[in-house]
């Protein structure tokens, strides 16, 4: 490996009358330090330095690329989960509303998904600027990955409906079946 003044010649940043004077002025100092201690390059410490920033600098740099490719992996992911267990809606009858970030959305569904959703066995995901039905345990799946792509994930309830919650104020006043809002 060439040495840093050879480097310097060869870039064109030192002319051969310079690089000779500080060979010179370099020879000279090391005469007069006693035996045993050794000059200290400044350049080369500064060179090292440089370095040393230069390998912090590409660790950062790498650190955010391979953050960039692991959120773009989770997207890729989450994409062919809902594309392979999206459930065909397309004999929906049955529009039914709900909310996505404040706005209230619609789709047409069948009675049979409209009774799913309320029981929990299905939810609403956001695929771009659509919406889809999946089955709940896809949906726990993207939630895990992230939990802004699920819009409607109900708990289903495996006891009884229609026991009464002790101290409930409402208790006497049973919600109709078929209210919609």
């Amino acid at each position: 490996m060439a040495s840093l003044q050879d480097q310097l010649l060869n870039a064109g940043m030192v002319d051969k009358k310079k690089a000779k004077k500080i060979e010179k002025e370099k020879r000279k100092q090391a005469k007069q330090l006693p035996k045993g201690q050794r000059l200290t390059n400044e350049s080369r410490e500064q060179a090292q330095q440089a370095l040393n920033e230069k390998v912090l600098r590409d660790k950062e740099t790498s650190r955010v690329q391979q953050e960039a490719a692991e959120v773009k992996a989770i997207a890729a992911q989450i994409k062919q989960l809902i594309e392979v267990n999206r459930l065909d809606r397309s004999q929906g009858d049955i529009a039914f509303q709900f909310v996505d970030d404040k706005k209230i959305k619609k789709m047409h569904i069948s009675a049979a998904f409209q009774n799913q959703l309320g029981k929990g066995q299905i939810a609403i995901v956001k695929l771009g600027e659509h919406y889809e039905l999946v089955p709940t345990v896809v949906a726990e799946k993207i939630k895990q990955r992230d939990e802004s792509y699920v819009v409607m994930l109900n708990e289903s309830n495996s006891s009884d409906t229609n026991e009464a919650v002790e101290d409930d104020p409402y208790a006497d006043f049973k919600i109709p079946d078929d209210l919609m809002w």
